[in-house]
């Protein structure tokens, strides 16, 4: 094994929170290892007022450093694994993905009311087709408008007195990584607010090399990566990506998989939810199989593929 491993991530707190926290479980199952975290900045980190599906979807987080993974100036990349496209590129993998967070989504209120108090006509900051549908449906007469920057900037703009934004919705997960969850009015639930798929948990890419797979191979967590390779199949099958208002939620029981799949319309008129339940769900093949017959099920529901 090479004697220093460098681990690429995007410049955010979150990011680098995510990149050493991996560095640090490779380094527990390979005593000695030396790892170092280099960080690579991203279009979706420097263009900051445009929408992601105008300014090219999820891979305007991933694709600078895929190119550095590629090109070997680095080892391995760490990404929250929602923001990877549900294709691998060319030459590179998923190669481990560690024990998930929450995979929730949580609301920040200034005035500290949750989703049911907010309102009539409040506003609430979120650039997530799937959020702002989900939110539309449970209440329609909410008003969605675009945030972004990282999790700090957020929450800055959310409890701002003179801000625009009434309420913003993040990622539980994210919002407890970097030990802000003071700030949190609402755990949303997931009947109300299905998470997107692979929320929650990390994606460690490495080349398609058998060392790397080697030595992810004691870090990578078995359900998580069974879980999200059956909600990431669904997305797919729905023809999703970042412009797609889906979520997806695995999660086991014994060896058994429970999946609910859940498609809107972007004004969140329409809601079809599916489940399934597959015996030996931890198969990666299986779990894949799980997440495209559900998307066929949401298929023959009514759920439209989009692009």
């Amino acid at each position: 094994m090479q004697a220093i491993i460098r681990v690429g991530a995007r410049g955010s707190r979150l990011s680098l929170w995510q990149a050493h926290h991996v560095a640090d479980l490779l380094k527990r199952a390979w005593p000695g290892l030396a790892v170092e975290v280099t960080v690579i900045s991203t279009t979706g980190d420097r263009v900051l007022d445009t929408p992601l599906p105008l300014l090219g979807g999820k891979g305007v987080f991933t694709q600078e450093i895929e190119a550095e993974l590629r090109d070997g100036r680095i080892d391995l990349a760490v990404h929250s694994l929602k923001d990877l496209p549900v294709e691998d590129p060319d030459g590179l993998v998923i190669g481990g993905t560690p024990a998930r967070a929450e995979p929730g989504d949580v609301l920040i209120s200034r005035s500290g009311r949750g989703l049911a108090d907010l309102p009539a006509g409040a506003t609430v900051g979120t650039s997530s087709p799937r959020r702002a549908a989900q939110l539309r449906h449970a209440r329609p007469d909410l008003q969605m408008a675009s945030i972004r920057g990282n999790v700090d900037t957020r929450i800055a703009k959310a409890l701002d007195p003179s801000g625009p934004f009434d309420a913003i919705v993040l990622a539980r997960s994210g919002i407890e990584r970097l030990e802000q969850a003071a700030v949190i009015t609402e755990i949303i639930p997931l009947e109300i607010m299905l998470p997107a798929p692979g929320q929650g948990a990390l994606a460690i890419q490495c080349r398609d090399d058998p060392q790397m797979h080697a030595l992810l191979a004691p870090i990578n967590h078995a359900e998580t990566a069974a879980a999200t390779i059956a909600e990431r199949a669904f997305l797919q099958g729905l023809g999703g990506g970042c412009s797609a208002p889906v979520g997806a939620y695995g999660s086991f029981s014994g060896g058994t998989l429970h999946l609910h799949g859940r498609w809107l319309t972007p004004d969140g008129a329409t809601r079809i939810d599916v489940r399934s339940t597959t015996n030996d769900g931890r198969d990666p093949a299986t779990a894949r199989d799980a997440g495209r017959e559900l998307a066929e099920q949401a298929l023959a529901q009514g759920a439209a593929v989009t692009a």
